[in-house]
């Protein structure tokens, strides 16, 4: 198992104090910034000046407050910088399009969001030239047999959304050097639980919409790398984050920044929830899948990677075999029971639920849903923790109940 804390490193990271001796950073609200002489500005959009010499040239570009956030997410996954964007995709497009050119070859995991798998099954080789290849991520000999001499990215999410299969991180890093190429991994699901870069990865990912900012009130993304990297996709020329404007506002920034501190205490709780309530539904006998559960396919594999502090995520899904019968029963754990939302997304203090196969992987043909082990009753839970443990796993047991009763 990992030994890294990141939250060790960023308790390590300078803090930023507000303008005035606050103890919470200002928010930086000018989308420009002046210079103390002419010649200056020229200089910054030659490139010969940056943020490292105390210069900031329009927020589109780096804001002070945007900036000082990507400190914390660099130091959270051990990264040389990192920069926030507006949304996950916004993150993901930008790392693809700065990582390939046209003509290029991903190879990626079959079970990915289905927003990343439309960008990169439809949007992609459409507009830009840039082809994947999708593959079962955990078979490490397909990887390495679909990389051609052109990919240049291989792209695997940390844990996989929505089956909960974890990407052998080491391995593919080995293959990905071996080719000449870069591991990006989303890392989404399980921050602080797997450090992907101590790990090989070349560049993480995140939609801080779910755990990171954990309220479900902001929309927002990360990127994490090396400097070049960061550097790259700001680049007044070519960056895909400069050039195609997925900015992060500052005042996203600033709500994003007072919730990382409690991150830690956050996912070990979602982490503690949602292994007590896998352990429940596996001991009534029902298809259940978390990767904290000896009978998940990649429980020695997680037990590798993660530091242990945080569990094994926030996430578990339960199989009820067809869309009606997972749709019944959703509708009694809100309507009847008070368990939890029917909603996408996750990592909010509350639970939310969704049928996969119907909602956020429904960009997905059947066939490569079947492929990616998607079935119609899928239902994916991102456990919150709100209530007590006992008083949420009485509320799922007579749902379950009901739902019994309605089939008999």
């Amino acid at each position: 198992m990992s030994t890294r804390d990141p939250i060790e490193a960023m308790a390590e990271t300078r803090h930023e104090f507000g303008e005035h001796g606050g103890v919470n950073m200002s928010i930086e609200a000018s989308t420009t910034f002046t210079v103390m002489r002419a010649d200056t500005m020229p200089e910054l959009f030659k490139g010969n000046k940056a943020v490292r010499d105390g210069c900031f040239l329009y927020s589109r570009h780096f804001n002070p407050t945007v900036y000082s956030l990507g400190l914390q997410l660099a130091a959270m996954e051990g990264a040389e910088a990192a920069y926030c964007t507006a949304s996950g995709m916004g993150a993901i497009s930008s790392v693809l399009m700065q990582l390939c050119d046209a003509g290029d070859h991903i190879v990626a995991s079959n079970t990915i969001y289905g927003g990343t798998y439309a960008l990169l099954h439809d949007f992609l080789p459409r507009k830009c030239g840039i082809t994947t290849s999708f593959v079962d991520s955990s078979d490490l000999a397909a990887v390495e047999a679909a990389i051609t001499e052109r990919t240049r990215v291989i792209y695997v999410e940390s844990i996989a959304n929505p089956t909960l299969r974890v990407a052998d991180i080491q391995g593919l890093a080995r293959i990905a050097a071996a080719h000449g190429a870069q591991l990006v991994v989303d890392n989404t699901f399980s921050p602080l639980l797997i450090s992907p870069l101590a790990l090989g990865a070349d560049v993480v990912v995140h939609s801080m919409t779910k755990f990171i900012n954990g309220a479900s009130d902001v929309v927002a993304g990360a990127v994490c790398g090396r400097n070049e990297l960061i550097q790259g996709l700001m680049d007044l020329h070519t960056g895909p984050l400069m050039l195609l404007g997925p900015t992060m506002d500052p005042v996203v920034a600033a709500h994003i920044a007072l919730r990382v501190p409690h991150l830690a205490l956050r996912m070990a709780e979602h982490g503690r929830r949602a292994l007590d309530l896998a352990e429940r539904l596996q001991a009534r006998g029902l298809t259940v899948c978390y990767p904290g559960l000896p009978t998940h396919p990649d429980h020695a594999l997680i037990q590798r990677l993660r530091c242990d502090a945080y569990g094994y995520g926030g996430v578990l899904t339960l199989d009820l075999g067809t869309e009606a019968r997972a749709d019944a029963l959703m509708d009694l754990l809100q309507n009847r029971h008070r368990f939890g939302y029917m909603a996408v997304s996750l990592g909010f203090f509350d639970t939310l639920m969704s049928c996969s196969g119907s909602s956020t992987s429904s960009e997905m043909d059947e066939a490569d849903k079947a492929a990616a082990g998607i079935s119609p009753g899928l239902v994916r839970i991102s456990v919150g923790y709100t209530g007590s443990a006992e008083q949420r796993w009485a509320q799922m047991a007579a749902a379950l109940d009901d739902l019994d009763e309605v089939a008999a």
